[in-house]
């Protein structure tokens, strides 16, 4: 009989219990590798179904992994766009269940941008995804859906909106359905506004809601009165170069801006250029008494005849018949004295101040709708006298704008900014004229209010100052006999002046109250009027009948009939 003897157990070395160890430990490290490489798996298809299988029909799951888009307010707070959750509707006709002749007018009837033909063609297309409405309210997004379509599908997606509708509508800008910065401050802003270090953080214009909506109200107004094409305004802070307001007509609403005329978008206060005429009248008397020209106000000048020069003939529409001092040819607005200074002054002085005043380059602002100016390629003796009265240079309404800040502040030339900026922060600028001629531009500007063109521009209590302008509208046979551009930039209040606003009406066609007449001093000036008297108690400038800058040494200077002496 055989004997079963037992083994003795097994010995393990120090070694091979080590060795069993790390095996084991790979094993379980390869199975977590497994099970991680697994749930990626899944995850990362998900997300290729959920975002990339189909890109036009998920525009909004992409629009979720973009940040949302920080708000923009004016001035004092009050939000002019902001971003909100909103609802898509799209339409995967591949997949449809019902009669599309059945489904296409109902949905007309619920979005009728679109025809019942359109919405049809679009249910018979067979396409996987197509969109139906970006930015749907959530009622119509409860009427389609009662329907009951299941090929009809909804997300959520953000939405840019601006709560006031079309107010600073140039200002602002747009975004596209993805949420990106197109126009306006809204390009301008797009990094900051989508920042995820600053989400949250509200960026402010340097925009007045208030003063905005007046300007828009009293410009609109005279545009539909004179039957005029279009209409542009400003106001902007002399001391700092900001804007208050912008406004620029025919508008549009930012919420649909593929919508309208395409020209309603552009935005003429920067990117239409204009000859302003008379308005650049008192820019060269500054450069004739900054550079010694002009060196009393009672200088005269020969304005008994129309002036002639090479083949043409410069004459005043409403012509003295007289020799004119200083401040006799800005009230009278005479184009021949004007000239006759600026042919004094001559190609270089003339072309230098122009040059200082940054009418050779597109209007120093954020935006990125900017025109450039109508430079002259030769300076010959005829350009320089009718550049001298507005004539043979066309600018932007907002280099017009700082022009007249600089004439008035003490001579300082600043760039225009859209950015609140905030107190003791405002750009340095550059010296245009002296604080000795902005003085005396002050008292000039005031006078053409008082006794001038600009009389239907004066609100008492404002101390108003300003100029008019009425220019013809070139064209390809020559100025227009029928077409022009009227314009009045104004200051206030002259005695310490703090605001420049420029009112402009393009090709007005006369009304009852202005008796038919298109000019400036007519159409435009009493727009300007208004305003001001809307806008002065809103910026802290109250009426006071018992001030006003002291115009008296040059008063005696001004010729008048007996009957009004």
């Amino acid at each position: 009989m055989t004997t079963l003897v037992a083994q003795p157990p097994r010995i393990r070395t120090q070694g091979q219990r080590q060795a069993s160890l790390v095996v084991a430990h790979q094993r379980l490290m390869l199975l977590m590798l497994l099970f991680i490489a697994g749930a990626l798996l899944i995850a990362g298809r998900l997300l290729w179904l959920s975002v990339f299988a189909d890109a036009r029909s998920n525009g909004s799951a992409i629009a979720s992994l973009i940040p949302k888009r920080g708000d923009i307010v004016d001035r004092n707070g009050q939000v002019l766009a902001r971003t909100m959750d909103a609802w898509s509707i799209g339409v995967h006709a591949n997949k449809m269940l019902n009669d599309p002749e059945d489904l296409a007018p109902k949905l007309a009837q619920l979005m009728p941008e679109r025809s019942e033909a359109e919405y049809l063609a679009i249910l018979r297309s067979g396409v996987r995804f197509t969109y139906l409405r970006r930015r749907a309210m959530p009622d119509l997004v409860a009427q389609v859906n009662a329907l009951g379509e299941p090929a009809i599908a909804y997300a959520r997606e953000p939405q840019r909106l601006y709560p006031q509708t079309t107010l600073a509508a140039h200002v602002l800008g747009f975004t596209d359905f993805n949420g990106r910065g197109v126009a306006g401050m809204e390009r301008v802003l797009d990094a900051r506004l989508t920042d995820p270090r600053t989400r949250g953080t509200a960026v402010a214009l340097s925009i007045d809601t208030r003063v905005q909506a007046a300007m828009e109200s009293e410009l609109s107004d005279a545009m539909v009165k004179q039957r005029a094409k279009g209409a542009t305004g400003l106001v902007l802070d002399v001391h700092t170069g900001e804007v208050l307001a912008m406004v620029s007509l025919p508008v549009f609403n930012p919420n649909t801006p593929g919508r309208g005329v395409a020209d309603a978008r552009r935005n003429n206060v920067t990117q239409s250029v204009y000859e302003l005429g008379s308005t650049f009248k008192p820019i060269t008397v500054a450069n004739a008494i900054d550079t010694g020209v002009i060196t009393a106000m009672d200088k005269r000048y020969d304005a008994t005849a129309p002036l002639k020069v090479g083949g043409y003939t410069i004459h005043d529409d409403e012509p003295a018949h007289r020799w004119l001092n200083v401040p006799e040819a800005l009230i009278h607005s005479s184009n021949i004295v004007t000239a006759r200074i600026a042919d004094e002054l001559g190609q270089a002085r003339t072309e230098r101040m122009f040059r200082r005043l940054h009418f050779d380059a597109a209007p120093e602002i954020e935006l990125r709708e900017r025109g450039r100016p109508i430079w002259p390629v030769y300076w010959g003796r005829t350009t320089v006298m009718t550049i001298g009265y507005g004539h043979g240079m066309a600018v932007t309404p907002l280099h017009l704008a700082t022009a007249y800040a600089a004439l008035v502040n003490g001579g300082i030339w600043r760039p225009s900014s859209l950015l609140r900026i905030a107190p003791g922060q405002a750009p340095r600028g550059s010296r245009v004229f002296s604080q000795a001629t902005s003085n005396r531009m002050r008292q000039l500007l005031r006078m053409i209010v008082l006794d001038g063109t600009g009389r239907k521009a004066d609100v008492a209590g404002f101390r108003i100052g300003g100029k008019t302008g009425t220019a013809e509208v070139p064209g390809r046979g020559g100025y227009s006999k029928t077409a022009n551009v009227s314009t009045f930039a104004a200051a206030f209040p002259m005695d310490a002046p703090r605001y420049v606003v420029v009112a402009m009406l393009d090709e007005p066609q006369g009304s009852a109250e202005s008796f038919g007449l298109r000019t400036a001093a007519w159409t435009v000036a009493p727009v300007a009027a208004k305003v001001i008297a809307r806008i002065g108690p809103i910026l802290g400038i109250v009426p006071d009948m018992s001030r006003d800058i002291d115009v008296s040494e040059l008063t005696p200077l001004v010729w008048k009939p007996k009957g009004e002496q």
